[in-house]
């Protein structure tokens, strides 16, 4: 039987210049990588051990969506 995927969300902070990663499927999921790669990277870790650590039932593999969000400025070029 297929997982439904976990959806972690990921946002720029523009101050600390880090993707931050979040999940209310996953109760204290919180962390922080330079890149997106780098934050997948650190979730196919932690993902299972937050889940270990809330009780939740074992399993091989653990589906995840990331989805990100960036917001930025574009600034139009003086005519």
């Amino acid at each position: 039987m297929d997982r439904k995927p976990l959806v972690v969300y990921a946002n720029w902070d523009d101050e600390a210049k880090v993707w931050v990663a979040t999940s209310e499927d996953i109760p204290g999921l919180v962390t922080e990588a330079e890149t997106p790669e780098k934050l997948i990277q650190k979730l196919r870790y932690m993902i299972p051990e937050m889940l270990d650590c809330n009780g939740y039932a074992d399993g091989d593999d653990i589906p995840f969506t990331l989805v990100s969000e960036r917001q930025d400025v574009a600034h139009r070029e003086a005519a």
